[in-house]
């Protein structure tokens, strides 16, 4: 058994085919099927139903792909914990939302990238639940996510990283309309339902009895700024100091009374597997916040 068989064997689960698997390790599909039929017979047990035409994982796949991704990740902190003096090395798999991709992840990550050369990052985009799965499937170390709202898998913790807050946004000149009149008189662009945010803005607006009439639902921040700016509606959207001071030739109003905020997190498995990695860009992400940064005390 080998530790890049056992990769396979993951991104076999995740991608769906072997023909995608191989893509993702950078193996031809023979090779792939080579570390399959080598794994099973390690085990001695089928890992994929050949009765199909698409790749179905046996119970014995399942339970195969669990301690694959339990083993990859022992691993891949062997050098974390290794790394000499202060000196972080090792790879994460760090998960994030459109907003911190735009926002504290990039000047973080080049924070740690130039004090540890050995420190290596593979980043994944995506809305928060989604993000979450992927966590608890194994395929993320850590993600930066907005703080989870139910339902969500059970076994992840969250480490406290920044604050934003929801902003009603309209086209220029609106700004002699209260909040209320803004949102019923205009076409609502909504943040996608599916998102964490989403559901927190729709849960808000029904207690506040607001009805608006949606035109649009996106899953995309930076589509629903534009498309506002273009004259084509109002929205709500989490927004830090620094992304409401790029919009101020929009009208921006707070949204709810005190003003609806959200908390930006660092999602972790309860085990922990990336340690010092993610703690270190936990660290980093707040020190590029700023004053938005929230320290646990």
């Amino acid at each position: 058994m080998s530790l890049r068989a056992l990769r396979t064997l993951v991104a076999i689960a995740q991608y769906g085919s072997f023909a995608r698997a191989a893509e993702a390790v950078c193996l031809t599909q023979s090779a792939v099927s080579l570390h399959v039929r080598s794994l099973e017979e390690d085990f001695n047990a089928p890992l994929f139903d050949r009765t199909r035409r698409v790749p179905v994982l046996t119970d014995a796949g399942h339970r195969a792909v669990e301690r694959a991704r339990e083993i990859l990740a022992l691993y891949d902190g062997i050098a974390a914990e290794l790394g000499e003096g202060g000196e972080l090395a090792g790879r994460l798999r760090i998960g994030a939302i459109q907003t911190a991709l735009a926002g504290t992840l990039p000047l973080a990550l080049a924070a740690l990238r130039q004090a540890h050369p050995r420190f290596r990052v593979q980043v994944f985009s995506g809305m928060s639940a989604e993000l979450a799965i992927r966590l608890d499937a194994g395929e993320l170390d850590a993600a930066v996510t907005t703080e989870p709202v139910k339902p969500f898998p059970s076994g992840l913790v969250s480490t406290p990283l920044y604050q934003e807050g929801f902003w009603i946004i309209g086209p220029p000149g609106l700004g002699s309309l209260d909040a209320k009149s803004l949102l019923q008189e205009y076409p609502f662009i909504r943040f996608d339902r599916r998102a964490w945010a989403g559901r927190t803005i729709d849960s808000e607006l029904r207690r506040m009895r607001v009805r608006v009439q949606t035109d649009m639902e996106l899953d995309s921040q930076e589509a629903i700024v534009k498309m506002v700016a273009s004259g084509l509606g109002v929205a709500i959207v989490p927004l830090s100091s620094s992304e409401l001071d790029r919009l101020s030739g929009l009208t921006c109003l707070p949204f709810a009374e005190p003003q609806q905020l959200r908390r930006v997190v660092m999602l972790e498995r309860e085990d922990r597997p990336a340690g010092r990695l993610a703690a270190a860009l936990a660290e980093a992400i707040r020190a590029q916040a700023g004053d938005e940064a929230i320290h646990e005390k």
